[in-house]
Formats: structure tokens, sequence, C-alpha cells
């Protein structure tokens, strides 16, 4: 069946659950920064950019396409295509590799980086090539590169953009190493988890450049000054994406919550402490501060990079809580 006869087929359904999935989006304010951005999300058809995707249940995966003759299943993979909820889109092995991020998340995102007219923006973790395409409309698809290590993930992007009428920049390549050929930036916008913030991107920032990325569960907002110094704190909200691949760094293991208080151990603002500090603060003194200081949220954390140093902070980059970041690979 061809796209276009698939897409006839499903109108009907396309249009309902698209525009349910933007009530829900509005519904969760995660346009409030940048309302502008509900036009992109009306305007750009998530289903083109996920023909199948994996469904975890008790018995493994269950694939949904959207080429399947069956009609009924075809409606349940376009409705599921519109659900506020990320898709698995890739695996090896069992392995998640790439997945399409959940819409309101993707809208917090985009409504964050609080971009301009024109603004230039460097994308890392290219996915199913959807972010790009809401890039694309909003700011044009000359201002936007959108880079990952797979070869197989990039041409995929590649072929649903175009299918979609946008030919942003997809560059195959290392994520954590940028893409100086096609910089400045004016914003970089990373939908894969860090463990620190790569000293490339900074210098392929024009001069306060803002950086929003994934790290220890929660999004970091950089303002960037120059090549060596960027800072900023962490938005409020929760965020959970595939790890960067490609950085030279493992993820790290679970920490061992042994004689951590309960009321800590299972509350995901203590966890976040857990995994921003994790290798330079024992869990049993991470519980004793985030008791002691109040039990802070995602928003009173911090990132400095100076030219010497990369430290998280609690408060303040100065003040008596901070731990190291590990430097980046290469």
């Amino acid at each position: 069946m061809s796209a276009d006869a698939r897409d006839n087929e499903a109108d009907g359904p396309e249009a309902s659950a698209r525009a349910g999935l933007l009530r829900e989006i509005e519904a969760s304010g995660a346009f409030a920064a940048d309302p502008r951005w509900r036009d992109a999300f009306a305007a750009v058809p998530r289903h083109l950019f996920v023909p199948y995707y994996y469904v975890g249940g008790a018995g493994g995966y269950e694939r949904r396409w959207g080429e399947s003759p069956d009609p009924r299943t075809r409606e349940r993979w376009m409705r599921g295509a519109y659900e506020d909820t990320p898709l698995a889109t890739r695996l090896r092995d069992g392995v998640l590799l790439s997945s399409s991020s959940q819409p309101s998340l993707m809208a917090l995102m985009l409504a964050e980086l609080r971009v301009e007219d024109g603004a230039r923006v460097l994308e890392i973790g290219a996915g199913t090539g959807y972010n790009a395409a809401l890039l694309s409309y909003r700011l044009g698809e000359e201002n936007v590169t959108t880079v990952d290590l797979d070869p197989e993930i990039t041409e995929s992007a590649r072929r649903h953009l175009e299918e979609a009428g946008y030919r942003p920049a997809v560059v195959t390549g290392d994520g954590a190493r940028g893409v100086p050929e096609r910089a400045p930036f004016d914003r970089i916008i990373v939908t894969c988890t860090l463990t620190t913030v790569p000293r490339a991107w900074l210098a392929q920032c024009a001069p306060g450049a803002l950086i929003l990325a994934p790290l220890a569960t929660g999004l970091i907002a950089l303002t960037v000054r120059d090549a060596s110094h960027a800072e900023g704190r962490f938005l409020e909200t929760a965020a959970y994406f595939v790890p960067l691949r490609g950085s030279g760094r493992s993820e790290p293991e679970e920490v061992v919550l042994a004689g951590v208080p309960r009321r800590a151990r299972d509350n995901d603002r203590f966890r976040f402490l857990l995994a921003l500090t994790r290798g330079t603060l024992d869990p049993q003194e991470a519980a004793s501060l985030w008791e002691r200081e109040g039990m802070p949220g995602r928003e009173r954390y911090g990132i400095t990079l100076d030219a010497g140093h990369a430290w998280a902070w609690l408060d303040e980059p100065e003040g008596p809580y901070a731990w190291p970041l590990p430097e980046a690979a290469g």
C-alpha cells in the first residue's frame, strides 16, 4: 500500500488523533514558554516519522506497522502514533537504540529553547527526524542541522523528513563532536542523555547561545558565554532519554542504596541528585544533604563550565555544595 493510499484511508483517525494530541500537549502547559510551537505540532504529521514502532508487553515487544494488511491494525498504529508517549523505533538484541520522544516533552523542550526567527539550531540525536521537522517548520530547513552516529538512523530520518517535505542538513557523525562545518549555532538541543557537556559544543556556539540537554534525569539549560564558559540551571521537569553514543563513556552503574531511607530512595528528586553526583557523593551522604536542604527539586541545581573545570552545584555556583562533572572524551 502506498503512503498516499494509507494516508487517505486513515484521514479520519489521523485528524482526530492529531487534534487529541494537541489538546493533551496544551493541557500539559508545554507550550507556555513559546505558544508559537503549537502551529508546528499542528502542521507536522508525526505518523510519517513512525511507519512502525514497538510496544512493550508481557511477552516482549509488539511491532505496530502502518503497512499492515489489516485495517484495524493500521488504525491502532495510527492512533498510537498520536498518543502522548515515547515510541520505541529501533531495537538491537532487545536494547533500545532510538525512539520518538514523548510529544509533550518535545514541545516543552522546543518552547524552552526560546528561539528567534532565523536562529540556527543543531540537534544532537536525529531519532526519527520528527523533531528536526518541527524545527524546520518553525525556523526554515536551511537553519536546522541534525546529527546521529548511526547511519541507519540518519538515512531513515532523512527519508522521513523528505516524505514530510523537509530537507534540513542530516549528518552522520559523533554528536559529542558537534558539526563544526555548520557552525556557529544559536541553539543546541539534545535528545539523548548525557553524563557531561562536550566542550566541542561550546566552541561551535555563537556568544549567548543556549544549550538544552538531558543530564542526570533532568534538563539543563546552559547559556554559552564563549568557547570555554557556560552556565545554567536545570528545569524542574524530569527527562529520560536514550544515552548519547559515541562519547567514549558508558552509562554509570546503578548505585547501591543500602542504608538510604525509603522516603529518599523512592523519591524522584532524590534519585536526580544521585544521578547528578554519582561517583563523587556517597548515597547516604546524598540522602543526608537532600533532607537537610529541604528535599530540593531539580530547579535548584545548576552546572558551570569554565576554562579548566566543569561542576554541578546546588543553589549557587560558588556555594558550599558543588560536585565535579566528568570531562567528555575526545
